[in-house]
Parts: structure tokens; C-alpha cells; sequence
């Protein structure tokens, strides 16, 4: 069906047009324009602002469940707790566990990503720092050995075995590890995206990693070496290469100077992530991170500890929260954090047909009031929540 909405603002990747509407046709988006519209709206949406549907690469759960698990059902409840917070497109990101346990998980989140439900598959580990683990189980971590990486590969495809992408959109991995140069080059030779993150890499060999083909810093300045004058590390490399760079815009993982710093140094090439774990969008308790016993309290997630001040461990942090933080708090431009939690993440993973308020694209939109507050949600073309 065909409908014109008109709102106060909606926003484009280049700028906000204000007003502005947008001409939608069953589940695509035909035209997108400023001012008056070619003829009277469906619905004018007042003094709302229409963004593009966020699209988070950096999930590890929500609404007390976890995509660790594996199950439809538990991915199907993250996916349904994000949505109602604005996030229309979805990574399943899983944490280190035995090599059995992830392909099991990946295997079943397969069938999520086929039937559209998710983005694609995110593994964060196991091939990670034992000096940069954080909430990751020390033990389980190992080195990107080749058969490894294409075995899990392999598991999110089960129609090649491996060598091919199938349902894994990205992999982060330390590559300082021996092997792991190497295993960026194999990410990259079969349209998987390597990330650098949980790593103690120096900047020479951040550089060779990026050189080989990684194009993303995964929760940049956590799980990483820190930034130092005289050796700036992954963090330094990162910041001066093409690459994106994921931010996490809770309070906890990031000073807000330290949001401010990064936008500037890398106009367009930011992203926003929440790296949320079961506990978004749920109350405070006892959870789990794959395998970690994780304590939130206050809305902090961190790994279980005797004196409660354990490694953080993800967050509880949902998309529209972090808007409305980098925006708030950290004094970002509206338009530069719509395109962080949208646009940017959408290009990092190559998803052509979401992130933007465009011709040609999904019609996924967020509607927001003016304190940055979800109102409705639209994916496909259906009003989906909140």
C-alpha cells in the first residue's frame, strides 16, 4: 500500500530536512523529500523526528534472554526487546565458548539470519588476548588456528561446510596472535568482516592487520591496549585508518569527551553498538555471558565477583538509550549520532538495503518525540512497536 508520512524532521544521511516527508510503497521506500509533499499525507507525524531504523552489530542479548543459547526462541525475544527500542536490523553476537558449544549456536542462529530475522552472526572470540579477555571464559580462548576459523565459518553455511561467508557477517579477533594476520586475510578473502578488538596489539602490528583487510575496531578503547603517547597501540591505528569504529554511549564504557574526540577524528566512520547483554531492557540480576556468571546492578553488567567490582561485561544499554546519551550528555549533532546508530553500521557490514532514508531502501523507520524518546517503529513497511 502506498502512504505519504510527513513529520517535523526526517532524516536523510547528509542532513536533516526539516520539514520532510517520505512516499513509501508496500515495504520500500519510494521517495524522500523536504517541504510540501506531492500530495496531502496519510499521516503527518506533527512535530516528530523520523530516523532510519537502527541497525546494531553488537548484540549479545535482551529482555532477559541471550542469542548464547542458540535457540529460536531466544533469539526471537533479543530481537523483539530491541525492536521496541528502535533497532530494526540485528547482530547475533556470540561470546567465547568451546568450539562445539559456538557451532551449535551458530548453526541454529542460521536459520534466523535466512528468514531475515537477523543481520548475520558476530563472533566475538574465541581468538582473543588472554591479556585483553574481559568478560571471555580465559580457557576457552585459543589462536586462529585456519581449520578453526573456517570450521565455524562453515557451521553458519551448512550447504558448503566452509569457505564461504553464509551466516557470519563478522569476526573479532587479537590480530597479534600467531595466526591471526593470516586469519584477517581469510575473514576477508570470503566477504567476512575482521575486527580488531580484545587485543594487545601494538600499532605496528595493528597497522599490519588493517593492511591485510580489517576494517572495524570492536568496542574501541575497551578490551584494548590504551592509547599511549609513545606507543598508541590498536587504539592509534584504528583511529587514523579508514576503518569504523564501534562506541559503546552508556556512561560506563566511554567518557563522554572521549565520544566527542572520536567523532571528530573519524567524521562518518563511527558506530554506535550496545554490546547489551540479557539484562537490557530487563531488570537488575543474576544472568549469564555464554558460559560467565555475570551480576547487574544499577543497570551495570559485570562479571560475578566477591567484592561486586568485577570486569564490565557488556551492557544494558538499548539503541535509543545511546542516542539519546551521545546526543545529551556527550553533545553530539543529532544528525551525526543518526548516522552512527544507522547508516555507518550498515555500510562497515555492507547492507545496501537498510540504514538510510532513501529511495530503494527498506522502509525501516524510528519515530521520535523531542526528548529522543521512541514513539513507533516501522520495519518493512509494518508499524512493528513499541
Amino acid at each position: 500500500m502506498s502512504m505519504i508520512l510527513t513529520a517535523a524532521q526526517v532524516v536523510t544521511p547528509a542532513r536533516i530536512l526539516a520539514p520532510g516527508w517520505l512516499h513509501l510503497d508496500g515495504d520500500r521506500i519510494v521517495e524522500v523529500g523536504e517541504g510540501t509533499p506531492p500530495r496531502a499525507p496519510d499521516l503527518d507525524l506533527g512535530d516528530m523526528t523520523v530516523s532510519p531504523g537502527f541497525v546494531d552489530l553488537h548484540v549479545h542479548g535482551g529482555g532477559g534472554a541471550a542469542f548464547d543459547t542458540g535457540t529460536a526462541e531466544s533469539g526471537a525475544a533479543v530481537v523483539a526487546a530491541h525492536l521496541s527500542h528502535g533497532t530494526t536490523s540485528i547482530a547475533a553476537s556470540l561470546v567465547t565458548d568451546t568450539p562445539e558449544r559456538m557451532a551449535a549456536a551458530v548453526r541454529e542462529l542460521a536459520l534466523l539470519v535466512d528468514d531475515g530475522v537477523l543481520a548475520g552472526v558476530h563472533l566475538e572470540g574465541p581468538w582473543l588476548s588472554p591479556h585483553r579477555s574481559g568478560a571471555h571464559q580465559p580457557g576457552a580462548l585459543t589462536e586462529p588456528d585456519p581449520g578453526a576459523v573456517e570450521a565455524l565459518l562453515g557451521a553458519g553455511d551448512p550447504s558448503t561446510g566452509s569457505g564461504r561467508r553464509g551466516a557470519v557477517r563478522m569476526v573479532t579477533l587479537a590480530p597479534e596472535l600467531p595466526g591471526g594476520t593470516d586469519a584477517v586475510r581469510l575473514l576477508t578473502d570470503v566477504g567476512v568482516v575482521a575486527a580488531v578488538g580484545h587485543t594487545d596489539a601494538t600499532y605496528d602490528q595493528a597497522r599490519v592487520a588493517i593492511d591485510a583487510g580489517a576494517r572495524v575496531g570492536t568496542h574501541l578503547f575497551n578490551a584494548m591496549r590504551p592509547l599511549h603517547h609513545r606507543e598508541p597501540g590498536a587504539v592509534g591505528a584504528l583511529l587514523e585508518s579508514p576503518a569504523h569504529v564501534e562506541l559503546i554511549a552508556d556512561g560506563v564504557h566511554l567518557h563522554p569527551a572521549v565520544l566527542r574526540t572520536v567523532f571528530a577524528a573519524k567524521p562518518g566512520r563511527c558506530i554506535l553498538v550496545t554490546d547489551a547483554m540479557a539484562a537490557a531492557g530487563a531488570p537488575d540480576g543474576d544472568y549469564l555471558l555464554g558460559p560467565m556468571e555475570v551480576e547487574v546492578r544499577g543497570g551495570v553488567a559485570r562479571l560475578a565477583s566477591e567484592d561486586g567490582d568485577g570486569p564490565i561485561a557488556g551492557s544494558t544499554l538499548t539503541m535509543d538509550a545511546a542516542v539519546r546519551y551521545a546526543v545529551r550528555t556527550a553533545g553530539l549533532p543529532l544528525v551525526d549520532v543518526l548516522h552512527a546508530a544507522s547508516t555507518a553500521p550498515a555500510a562497515a557490514w555492507g547492507l545496501a538495503d537498510v540504514g538510510a532514508l532513501a529511495p530503494g531502501r527498506r522502509a525501516d523507520l524510528v519515530v521520535l518525540d523531542d526528548g529522543l524518546e521512541v514513539v513507533r517503529v516501522m520495519r518493512g513497511g509494518t508499524w512493528v512497536g513499541p
